[in-house]
């Protein structure tokens, strides 16, 4: 029990080291907390200005993580990603060499990825899922822990493609990043005015991260609640005039893998239905696909997750 609370206090200090840099969204900063915890992928969608790509940059210096950044653009190739093999000659003999790319880091930020085609997309696909870059016959791993933090702009501005849904579903998170409020905004162009932004720390690695990852896997989760993640996802796939199609079995796996998470922060050693609820709108938002009935009638993904889960609640409380 030493050890957990010895890695709960660490992750809490990291969250709050990191809010230091990051003005308000708390909550955008703890739903990512969870994502590492859970050592998933991140797809953080909000109008440019956010600081989307600060938060990405805040959490490598506080876990003391290699950062690279991509910035995703129509004419970029799959290989300025992954990278390639060059030709090299030594005592008069050629060969070649593979050079690597900048996924190979332990925190990748993909920025603006929608403005990229879908073939550059694709090219994560492998990174993302088996943490590997296969370049001609010859894979290569990737280091860990490894994680890709993306951010898109919405979908209706223009010079951007929707990522395919097999990519989507490749994302634990789809956070979305709102604008802030009055006092967050005066916060912020504060510091642009002249204050000195706060010194960010590095209080944890990247083996003190895995190790609290291994701890949060192990969190308890009672039959009750695995059946309600169950059912949860089901219910996206049930009759509704409002979705074209339903969650993946992956989701199911990202609410489990991030409800353990959640419950770890909160210093409990047991999942709650409240922690599957917390997550299940950054889990399944961006797993549903929406019918032209719901578009039209301005129905979001978030609108039917909520209603999922209020007629779940009926059933538990009933």
């Amino acid at each position: 029990m030493d050890d957990i609370s010895f890695y709960q206090e660490k992750i809490i200090s990291c969250e709050s080291e990191i809010a230091k840099g990051i003005i308000g969204q708390r909550e955008i900063i703890r739903q990512t907390m969870l994502a590492l915890l859970a050592g998933g992928n991140v797809l953080l969608e909000g109008m440019p200005g956010l600081g989307k790509t600060m938060l990405v940059r805040t959490i490598s210096q506080v876990f003391s993580l290699s950062f690279k950044r991509i910035q995703f653009t129509p004419d970029l190739m799959p290989s300025d990603v992954t990278g390639t093999n060059v030709m090299v000659r030594e005592e008069g003999k050629s060969s070649f060499r593979f050079q690597r790319g900048p996924l190979f880091a332990n925190l990748v930020l993909a920025d603006e990825i929608n403005r990229a085609t879908p073939k550059t997309q694709s090219a994560l696909l492998e990174a993302m899922q088996e943490h590997t870059v296969t370049v001609g016959t010859e894979s290569h791993a990737l280091d860990e822990p490894f994680f890709v933090l993306a951010t898109q702009n919405p979908i209706e501005q223009e010079g951007t493609y929707p990522l395919p849904e097999a990519q989507l579903d490749r994302f634990l998170f789809k956070i979305l990043v709102e604008f802030p409020g009055k006092e967050e905004l005066r916060a912020i162009v504060g510091l642009t005015e002249g204050q000195e932004p706060p010194q960010i720390s590095a209080l944890c690695s990247g083996e003190e991260l895995l190790a609290a990852r291994k701890l949060a896997s192990a969190v308890p989760i009672a039959d009750a609640v695995m059946d309600y993640i169950l059912e949860l996802v089901m219910a996206t796939h049930a009759d509704n005039p409002y979705i074209r199609e339903g969650a993946s079995p992956r989701a199911a796996q990202a609410l489990i893998r991030t409800s353990r998470a959640r419950a770890f922060l909160e210093g409990r050693y047991n999942v709650s239905f409240e922690d599957v609820k917390a997550v299940a709108y950054p889990v399944l938002r961006h797993r549903i696909l929406l019918s032209f009935d719901a578009v039209s009638e301005g129905i979001t993904e978030d609108v039917l997750i909520g209603r999922i889960i209020e007629e779940k609640e009926k059933g538990l409380y009933a």
